[in-house]
């Protein structure tokens, strides 16, 4: 058995609970950003877990990661149709880590945190309001500014264990005061 085929897995039911997590992640982000359907589907992305990862993808201590490709629809061979699409890699080892060793922290309010999360990044990466290959230093601040942009799209969802997450991610949120920011960036 391989080091990858040791790694926890979601099972059936924690996968329907991502699901159920995205689906009201893209409602939540879409409605913060005032994105209209069409503007939403034009972002291109997709969530994946560690089954379906390849071993690159797949990374030690982060709950997810972004990964940009370029794409292209089957039946171009123009350059000009290639787009940026965007996988969301969740780890489902790291993720389940946590909420096994804390009784505080639920899966689905974790979940939650954590796609909400992640489409921030990707409405601003799709926006131009943040550049993906950003130097460490720009990524810091970047990851303060959408932490503070997902707790402000959380705060008033009412969840049981959310607070936990919240405090669980208290750290990444940084004073407005110590960060440049705009509020809807």
């Amino acid at each position: 058995m391989s080091d990858i085929e040791k790694l926890l897995r979601f099972s059936t039911r924690q996968i329907n609970t991502v699901n159920k997590a995205a689906e009201i992640s893209e409602e939540l982000v879409c409605d913060y950003y005032k994105l209209s359907t069409s503007q939403w589907l034009r972002r291109r992305y997709d969530i994946k877990t560690i089954v379906n990862l390849s071993t690159e993808e797949i990374i030690d201590g982060p709950f997810a990661q972004i990964i940009k490709y370029k794409a292209q629809p089957k039946n171009s061979s123009l350059s000009s149709s290639t787009y940026d699409f965007y996988k969301i890699c969740l780890q489902d080892n790291s993720i389940l880590s946590v909420v096994d060793k804390s009784s505080k922290i639920k899966l689905y309010p974790f979940l939650l945190y954590i796609i909400t999360h992640e489409l921030v990044h990707i409405v601003r990466f799709s926006e131009f309001l943040q550049n993906f290959s950003a130097s460490y230093e720009e990524k810091m601040a970047e990851e303060a500014r959408v932490h503070y942009n997902t707790h402000e799209i959380l705060k008033s969802t009412k969840l049981n264990g959310l607070s936990n997450v919240f405090k669980f991610y208290d750290k990444w949120r940084i004073p407005l005061d110590e960060l440049q920011y705009d509020s809807h960036d």
